[in-house]
């Protein structure tokens, strides 16, 4: 009787070994998912996180750039869409810019309206409203990351609450 058990011991370990290197295949099961879930949720709030921050650096860096060669203009808004606003002004060459990527803090615009820029006059392109900076996008950046984590935080806990109740020990 104890020779059958160990043949089946050994039999049950022989079908899960690895053609590999006779180590065991890993068992996906729901607790080691969840957990593993929980890891990637946090991961991803991490990522967004740092996308966003990002796009404050790059907010500061588009206006440094402005300020070492600020030129001036009235600019018309020519198009305002949901991923831009469009506007066309003369530079003080004479020289007239509808830049690509459109202007930076465009909120509260309207076609046709005509507004004070302030660009960058070796690079006519980057072209933002007068008198609006970074400080514009601290709050929109900051209010979604706390809407992303109010979010996140709640499933990142009850994914591990999961894993712990399926038998495995929550470890953060």
């Amino acid at each position: 009787m104890a020779g059958d058990a160990l043949s089946r011991d050994a039999a049950g370990a022989a079908a899960e070994a690895n053609t590999d290197g006779g180590s065991a295949a890993p068992r996906w099961t729901r607790r080691r998912v969840r957990r593993l879930a929980s890891w990637a949720v946090l991961a991803l709030g991490g990522l967004i996180t740092a996308l966003l921050l990002m796009l404050l650096i790059a907010c500061f860096i588009n206006d440094r750039t402005i300020e070492n060669s600020r030129g001036t203009a009235v600019a018309e808004v020519v198009d305002t869409s949901l991923t831009r606003t469009a506007v066309r002004f003369n530079t003080e060459s004479g020289r007239v810019f509808n830049p690509p990527g459109g202007v930076l803090y465009p909120s509260r615009l309207k076609e046709g309206q005509l507004v004070r820029v302030e660009y960058d006059e070796d690079n006519p392109d980057l072209v933002r409203v007068e008198g609006r900076d970074v400080t514009v996008a601290l709050l929109p950046v900051f209010s979604a990351v706390a809407v992303l984590w109010a979010v996140l935080l709640p499933v990142f806990w009850l994914l591990r609450r999961a894993a712990a109740r399926a038998g495995e020990p929550a470890r953060i």
